[in-house]
């Protein structure tokens, strides 16, 4: 590879990083917005469920922003993409699982039989 060659792909590279930390920022800047929303959101007149709804979207959207971009997913293999959802999935149906079994319901103590 000719001394040519060598610094294009460096500049180019610097470039590629350059991009990815504006890209970094921007996201920073819209996840603190959305952020800043939610906590607006909660104050306002509205319906419980309207705002519950709400609260939910955006917590899915930054989620997503925050594992595509900062965890690097966006510029992984997909099969790297595909273990992480069904990590996620596991994950949420173990959860699910114990909220059911340990439930404030069946720790009511039995009354005493007389």
């Amino acid at each position: 590879m000719s001394s040519a060659a060598t610094t294009a792909h460096a500049v180019d590279h610097d470039h590629h990083e350059e991009s990815k930390f504006q890209i970094y920022v921007q996201i920073a800047m819209l996840l603190a917005v959305i952020t800043g929303v939610e906590i607006i959101g909660v104050y306002l007149p509205f319906a419980k469920w309207l705002i519950v709804t709400a609260l939910v979207v955006l917590s899915v959207v930054k989620f997503m922003y925050v594992i595509f971009f900062f965890m690097h997913l966006r510029w992984d293999k997909p099969f790297c993409t595909i273990m992480f959802f069904i990590g996620l999935v596991l994950a949420t149906g173990t959860v699910w699982a114990l909220l059911q079994l340990f439930s404030t319901h069946d720790s009511i103590p039995l009354t005493s039989l007389p």
